[in-house]
Protein backbone atom coordinates (compact mmCIF):
# COMPACT_ATOMS: atom_id res chain seq x y z
CA UNK A 1 0.00 0.00 0.00
CA UNK A 2 1.51 3.26 -0.76
CA UNK A 3 0.41 6.78 -0.27
CA UNK A 4 1.41 10.34 -1.95
CA UNK A 5 -0.17 13.98 -2.08
CA UNK A 6 0.82 16.14 -5.03
CA UNK A 7 -0.04 19.64 -5.07
CA UNK A 8 -2.10 21.10 -8.17
CA UNK A 9 -4.21 24.28 -8.71
CA UNK A 10 -7.83 24.39 -10.06
CA UNK A 11 -9.75 27.57 -11.75
CA UNK A 12 -12.69 29.22 -10.44
CA UNK A 13 -12.87 32.64 -12.49
CA UNK A 14 -9.41 34.80 -11.90
CA UNK A 15 -8.99 32.58 -8.89
CA UNK A 16 -6.73 29.72 -8.95
CA UNK A 17 -7.45 27.92 -5.22
CA UNK A 18 -5.07 24.74 -4.75
CA UNK A 19 -5.87 21.19 -5.44
CA UNK A 20 -4.11 18.85 -3.13
CA UNK A 21 -4.12 16.06 -5.24
CA UNK A 22 -4.37 12.50 -3.16
CA UNK A 23 -3.40 9.05 -4.62
CA UNK A 24 -3.65 5.41 -2.55
CA UNK A 25 -2.99 2.26 -3.35
CA UNK A 26 -4.44 -0.80 -1.96
CA UNK A 27 -4.66 -4.52 -2.19
CA UNK A 28 -7.80 -5.63 -3.49
CA UNK A 29 -10.13 -5.51 -6.95
CA UNK A 30 -8.19 -3.71 -10.07
CA UNK A 31 -9.46 -0.69 -9.86
CA UNK A 32 -9.03 3.33 -11.07
CA UNK A 33 -11.46 5.39 -8.79
CA UNK A 34 -11.42 9.23 -9.02
CA UNK A 35 -13.59 11.47 -7.03
CA UNK A 36 -13.35 15.01 -5.47
CA UNK A 37 -16.12 16.65 -7.92
CA UNK A 38 -14.14 15.64 -11.29
CA UNK A 39 -15.75 17.31 -14.42
CA UNK A 40 -16.08 14.63 -17.56
CA UNK A 41 -12.72 15.38 -18.59
CA UNK A 42 -11.24 14.69 -15.83
CA UNK A 43 -12.40 11.70 -14.88
CA UNK A 44 -11.49 11.21 -18.27
CA UNK A 45 -8.02 11.62 -17.34
CA UNK A 46 -7.92 7.82 -15.82
CA UNK A 47 -7.37 6.43 -19.43
CA UNK A 48 -4.93 9.37 -20.57
CA UNK A 49 -2.93 8.72 -17.39
CA UNK A 50 -2.84 4.59 -17.82
CA UNK A 51 -1.67 5.09 -21.68
CA UNK A 52 0.81 7.82 -20.58
CA UNK A 53 2.64 6.00 -18.17
CA UNK A 54 2.60 2.99 -20.05
CA UNK A 55 4.08 4.38 -23.25
CA UNK A 56 6.51 6.31 -21.14
CA UNK A 57 8.19 3.08 -20.12
CA UNK A 58 7.16 3.36 -16.30
CA UNK A 59 5.20 0.86 -14.81
CA UNK A 60 1.43 1.06 -14.02
CA UNK A 61 0.46 -0.62 -11.19
CA UNK A 62 -2.82 -2.57 -13.12
CA UNK A 63 -3.06 -5.05 -10.22
CA UNK A 64 -3.93 -2.86 -7.33
CA UNK A 65 -7.07 -0.51 -6.56
CA UNK A 66 -6.18 2.88 -6.69
CA UNK A 67 -8.02 5.46 -5.27
CA UNK A 68 -7.53 9.47 -6.60
CA UNK A 69 -8.84 11.93 -4.57
CA UNK A 70 -9.30 15.79 -5.31
CA UNK A 71 -9.03 18.24 -2.49
CA UNK A 72 -10.88 20.00 -1.54
CA UNK A 73 -14.39 17.80 -2.56
CA UNK A 74 -16.54 20.93 -2.87
CA UNK A 75 -14.47 22.67 -5.26
CA UNK A 76 -15.28 22.00 -8.78
CA UNK A 77 -12.56 20.62 -10.70
CA UNK A 78 -12.25 20.85 -14.79
CA UNK A 79 -10.28 20.43 -17.86
CA UNK A 80 -7.65 18.02 -18.52
CA UNK A 81 -4.62 20.25 -16.04
CA UNK A 82 -4.45 17.58 -13.32
CA UNK A 83 -3.16 14.88 -15.74
CA UNK A 84 0.37 15.65 -14.81
CA UNK A 85 -0.06 15.59 -11.12
CA UNK A 86 -2.75 12.39 -11.38
CA UNK A 87 0.14 10.83 -13.13
CA UNK A 88 2.87 11.76 -10.46
CA UNK A 89 0.81 10.33 -7.59
CA UNK A 90 0.61 6.81 -8.72
CA UNK A 91 4.36 6.96 -9.82
CA UNK A 92 4.94 7.95 -6.04
CA UNK A 93 2.71 5.74 -4.06
CA UNK A 94 4.15 2.92 -6.40
CA UNK A 95 7.66 4.01 -4.85
CA UNK A 96 8.67 4.73 -8.41
CA UNK A 97 9.64 7.93 -7.60
CA UNK A 98 10.43 9.80 -4.22
CA UNK A 99 6.83 11.06 -2.55
CA UNK A 100 9.22 14.16 -0.36
CA UNK A 101 10.69 15.93 -3.06
CA UNK A 102 7.21 16.73 -4.34
CA UNK A 103 6.02 18.74 -1.56
CA UNK A 104 7.59 21.84 -2.55
CA UNK A 105 5.95 21.99 -6.14
CA UNK A 106 2.77 22.48 -8.18
CA UNK A 107 2.03 20.46 -11.07
CA UNK A 108 -0.70 21.26 -14.27
CA UNK A 109 -0.72 19.80 -17.49
CA UNK A 110 -2.50 17.65 -20.05
CA UNK A 111 -1.33 14.22 -20.71
CA UNK A 112 -1.25 13.11 -24.30
CA UNK A 113 -1.35 9.31 -24.90
CA UNK A 114 2.07 9.28 -25.73
CA UNK A 115 3.31 11.10 -22.28
CA UNK A 116 3.99 14.19 -23.84
CA UNK A 117 2.64 17.22 -22.25
CA UNK A 118 0.25 19.50 -23.52
CA UNK A 119 -0.64 23.17 -22.70
CA UNK A 120 -3.42 24.41 -20.56
CA UNK A 121 -5.34 27.47 -19.82
CA UNK A 122 -4.98 29.84 -17.19
CA UNK A 123 -1.25 29.24 -16.47
CA UNK A 124 -0.79 33.19 -15.93
CA UNK A 125 -3.47 33.12 -13.30
CA UNK A 126 -2.23 30.07 -11.73
CA UNK A 127 1.08 31.78 -11.47
CA UNK A 128 -0.28 35.16 -10.58
CA UNK A 129 -1.82 33.23 -7.41
CA UNK A 130 1.18 31.84 -6.07
CA UNK A 131 2.79 35.34 -5.96
CA UNK A 132 -0.18 36.85 -4.31
CA UNK A 133 0.03 33.94 -1.47
CA UNK A 134 3.87 34.66 -1.13
CA UNK A 135 4.12 31.05 -1.53
CA UNK A 136 7.77 29.63 -2.14
CA UNK A 137 6.28 26.86 -4.58
CA UNK A 138 8.13 26.03 -7.73
CA UNK A 139 5.37 25.71 -10.95
CA UNK A 140 5.98 22.67 -13.70
CA UNK A 141 4.06 23.36 -16.10
CA UNK A 142 4.01 22.83 -20.17
CA UNK A 143 6.54 24.88 -22.35
CA UNK A 144 3.67 26.95 -24.11
CA UNK A 145 2.10 27.38 -20.85
CA UNK A 146 5.49 27.81 -18.86
CA UNK A 147 5.84 31.16 -21.54
CA UNK A 148 3.14 32.86 -19.99
CA UNK A 149 3.36 32.02 -16.19
CA UNK A 150 6.98 33.44 -16.89
CA UNK A 151 5.43 37.10 -17.11
CA UNK A 152 5.00 36.83 -13.51
CA UNK A 153 7.73 38.22 -11.56
CA UNK A 154 8.85 36.19 -8.26
CA UNK A 155 7.40 33.07 -9.28
CA UNK A 156 9.59 30.16 -10.04
CA UNK A 157 8.73 28.00 -13.31
CA UNK A 158 9.75 25.21 -14.80
CA UNK A 159 8.44 23.99 -18.13
CA UNK A 160 8.87 19.70 -19.32
CA UNK A 161 7.99 18.43 -22.36
CA UNK A 162 7.13 14.75 -21.37
CA UNK A 163 6.30 13.13 -18.61
CA UNK A 164 9.46 11.43 -18.47
CA UNK A 165 11.07 14.25 -18.50
CA UNK A 166 9.09 15.36 -14.97
CA UNK A 167 9.48 11.66 -13.59
CA UNK A 168 13.45 11.81 -13.98
CA UNK A 169 14.03 15.06 -11.94
CA UNK A 170 12.09 13.04 -8.75
CA UNK A 171 14.04 9.40 -9.39
CA UNK A 172 15.57 8.26 -5.98
CA UNK A 173 18.90 7.54 -8.45
CA UNK A 174 18.31 10.91 -10.30
CA UNK A 175 21.77 12.61 -10.00
CA UNK A 176 21.91 16.60 -9.18
CA UNK A 177 23.67 18.95 -11.13
CA UNK A 178 25.98 21.18 -9.48
CA UNK A 179 24.23 24.37 -10.64
CA UNK A 180 21.17 23.25 -8.95
CA UNK A 181 21.66 20.85 -5.79
CA UNK A 182 18.23 19.75 -6.29
CA UNK A 183 17.28 19.21 -10.08
CA UNK A 184 19.15 18.00 -13.35
CA UNK A 185 18.71 20.29 -16.31
CA UNK A 186 17.87 17.72 -19.62
CA UNK A 187 16.63 18.55 -22.79
CA UNK A 188 12.75 17.90 -22.48
CA UNK A 189 13.10 19.98 -18.08
CA UNK A 190 14.72 23.77 -18.06
CA UNK A 191 14.31 26.48 -15.73
CA UNK A 192 11.77 29.29 -17.16
CA UNK A 193 13.50 33.03 -16.92
CA UNK A 194 11.42 35.64 -16.11
CA UNK A 195 10.16 37.25 -19.27
CA UNK A 196 10.87 41.17 -19.54
CA UNK A 197 8.28 41.82 -22.16
CA UNK A 198 7.70 45.45 -23.85
CA UNK A 199 4.48 46.79 -24.18
CA UNK A 200 3.44 46.87 -27.63
CA UNK A 201 3.13 50.19 -29.91
CA UNK A 202 -0.57 51.53 -29.93
CA UNK A 203 -1.84 50.70 -33.16
CA UNK A 204 -5.07 52.94 -32.95
CA UNK A 205 -5.27 57.07 -32.19
CA UNK A 206 -7.55 59.27 -31.84
CA UNK A 207 -6.20 61.69 -34.32
CA UNK A 208 -6.68 59.73 -37.06
CA UNK A 209 -10.59 60.81 -36.71
CA UNK A 210 -11.50 63.31 -38.54
CA UNK A 211 -14.47 65.40 -37.46
CA UNK A 212 -16.31 64.29 -34.48
CA UNK A 213 -14.90 66.80 -32.44
CA UNK A 214 -18.07 66.69 -29.66
CA UNK A 215 -16.99 62.57 -29.81
CA UNK A 216 -13.77 63.11 -28.69
CA UNK A 217 -14.11 65.55 -26.56
CA UNK A 218 -16.62 63.76 -24.62
CA UNK A 219 -13.97 60.64 -24.72
CA UNK A 220 -10.92 63.16 -23.20
CA UNK A 221 -13.27 64.32 -20.71
CA UNK A 222 -14.22 60.65 -19.47
CA UNK A 223 -10.49 59.56 -19.90
CA UNK A 224 -8.82 62.55 -17.39
CA UNK A 225 -11.69 61.66 -15.73
CA UNK A 226 -11.78 58.09 -15.25
CA UNK A 227 -15.50 58.46 -16.09
CA UNK A 228 -17.57 55.48 -18.06
CA UNK A 229 -18.81 56.55 -21.37
CA UNK A 230 -22.35 55.42 -22.95
CA UNK A 231 -22.46 56.43 -26.86
CA UNK A 232 -25.57 56.09 -28.46
CA UNK A 233 -26.52 56.70 -32.19
CA UNK A 234 -26.95 54.71 -35.28
CA UNK A 235 -25.22 51.97 -37.49
CA UNK A 236 -21.81 53.50 -39.37
CA UNK A 237 -22.01 57.03 -37.32
CA UNK A 238 -18.71 55.95 -35.86
CA UNK A 239 -19.05 54.16 -32.10
CA UNK A 240 -16.94 51.52 -32.71
CA UNK A 241 -14.13 53.80 -34.73
CA UNK A 242 -13.92 55.74 -31.95
CA UNK A 243 -14.32 53.10 -28.56
CA UNK A 244 -11.46 51.37 -30.28
CA UNK A 245 -9.10 54.29 -30.19
CA UNK A 246 -10.46 55.32 -26.31
CA UNK A 247 -7.60 53.36 -24.96
CA UNK A 248 -5.07 55.66 -26.15
CA UNK A 249 -6.03 57.89 -24.10
CA UNK A 250 -5.76 56.42 -20.91
CA UNK A 251 -2.55 56.00 -18.47
CA UNK A 252 0.42 53.09 -19.38
CA UNK A 253 -1.20 49.96 -16.91
CA UNK A 254 0.36 49.30 -14.26
CA UNK A 255 2.00 45.74 -13.29
CA UNK A 256 -1.38 44.67 -11.37
CA UNK A 257 -3.11 45.77 -13.88
CA UNK A 258 -1.41 43.96 -16.62
CA UNK A 259 -1.32 41.12 -15.05
CA UNK A 260 -5.04 40.91 -14.55
CA UNK A 261 -5.81 41.34 -18.21
CA UNK A 262 -3.41 38.97 -18.72
CA UNK A 263 -4.77 36.78 -16.82
CA UNK A 264 -8.59 37.09 -18.19
CA UNK A 265 -7.07 36.49 -21.52
CA UNK A 266 -5.09 33.13 -20.11
CA UNK A 267 -7.95 32.19 -19.02
CA UNK A 268 -9.78 32.04 -22.52
CA UNK A 269 -6.50 30.35 -24.00
CA UNK A 270 -6.05 33.84 -25.74
CA UNK A 271 -2.85 35.09 -24.25
CA UNK A 272 -0.21 36.59 -26.81
CA UNK A 273 2.84 38.22 -25.72
CA UNK A 274 1.48 40.93 -28.12
CA UNK A 275 -1.82 41.72 -25.83
CA UNK A 276 1.25 42.57 -23.33
CA UNK A 277 0.15 46.08 -21.85
CA UNK A 278 -2.42 46.34 -24.07
CA UNK A 279 -6.01 47.85 -22.83
CA UNK A 280 -8.60 45.22 -23.93
CA UNK A 281 -11.08 46.21 -26.03
CA UNK A 282 -14.66 43.69 -27.07
CA UNK A 283 -16.60 44.58 -29.77
CA UNK A 284 -20.35 43.07 -29.59
CA UNK A 285 -22.49 42.53 -32.08
CA UNK A 286 -24.82 44.41 -33.07
CA UNK A 287 -27.45 42.75 -32.89
CA UNK A 288 -26.69 41.44 -29.00
CA UNK A 289 -29.82 42.07 -26.78
CA UNK A 290 -29.49 43.65 -23.84
CA UNK A 291 -28.96 40.67 -21.64
CA UNK A 292 -26.19 39.31 -23.25
CA UNK A 293 -24.03 42.59 -22.62
CA UNK A 294 -25.17 43.34 -18.87
CA UNK A 295 -26.39 39.84 -17.83
CA UNK A 296 -29.22 38.23 -17.08
CA UNK A 297 -31.86 39.62 -14.39
CA UNK A 298 -30.40 43.61 -15.44
CA UNK A 299 -32.29 45.93 -17.92
CA UNK A 300 -30.50 48.34 -19.93
CA UNK A 301 -32.07 51.80 -20.41
CA UNK A 302 -31.58 53.70 -23.06
CA UNK A 303 -30.66 57.74 -22.64
CA UNK A 304 -31.71 59.97 -25.09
Amino acid sequence: MGLALVQSRALLGLQAPRVTVEVHLANGLPSFTLVGLADVEVKEARERVRAAILNAGLEFPNNQRITVNLAPADLPKDSGRFDLPIALGILAASGQIEASRLADYEFAGELSLTGALRPVRGALATALALQRQQQHTRLVLPPESAQEAAFVAGTEVFCARHLLDVARQFMAHAAPQEGDPELTQEAGWQRMTPTEAVAAPQTLDLREVRGQCHAKRALEIAAAGAHGVLMVGPPGSGKSMLAQRFSALLPPMTDEEALEAAAIASLSGRFTPAQWRQRPFAAPHHTASSVALVGGGCELQRLN
